[in-house]
């Protein structure tokens, strides 16, 4: 890879810090997409000693954490909760066109990850998209209860439930963060 076409992929990487999600971070900042792709890295990384994910390649869980929203530096943000197929179809199409323009071999590795991705068949594929949901719902509680649209206080709770089937680890801390979703709501038992 040249030098030039490494800053050209990464200016198009540092789209991600001006492309803000639904979410606030703060009472004048709302999430950019980096934040939230670092912060899933991190999950990722912090996750790999577990013995629970003994046998799933967490480097690799790590990578696609960190590209996953990729699409996004050309689409922006859209919420889970309004995003069509149609669009997640775009997003998609411009991502991959956009890696089929790199050089050897990065184009080959980003590209067969990216389909990996997709296909949410292998472990780290399922770990990945289990992550995502999870730093998602975080994030929401996190973020100050009037921010939240009167359909999030279900959607909080019913978010990504079926990813979390990926790994056993995944069941005790998803209970965790709907406690925590109750009782920021006011409906703790």
């Amino acid at each position: 890879m040249t030098p030039n076409e490494l800053l050209d992929i990464l200016a198009v990487g540092a789209r991600l810090k001006e492309n803000t999600r639904h979410c606030w971070i703060a009472p004048d900042r709302k999430e950019s997409v980096a934040d939230h792709s670092w912060r899933l890295g991190l999950f990722a990384m912090l996750l790999a000693d577990e013995p629970a994910f003994a046998g799933v390649d967490m480097n690799k869980v790590t990578q696609m954490c960190l590209i996953h929203d990729l699409g996004e530096a050309f689409t922006g943000d859209i919420p889970a909760f309004e995003k069509t197929n149609a669009q997640a179809g775009t997003e998609d199409d411009l991502l991959f066109a956009w890696v089929g323009r790199f050089p050897e071999p990065q184009r080959s590795r980003w590209l067969a990850l990216l389909e990996e991705m997709q296909a949410l068949e292998t472990p780290e594929a399922q770990v990945y998209k289990a992550l995502d949901k999870l730093e998602a719902l975080i994030s929401h509680n996190e973020s100050d209860l009037a921010t939240w649209l009167p359909l999030e206080y279900e959607l909080q709770l019913t978010y990504g439930r079926d990813n979390m089937q990926a790994n056993p680890y995944f069941i005790p801390l998803r209970e965790a963060i709907d406690r925590w979703t109750l009782e920021k709501i006011g409906k703790a038992p």
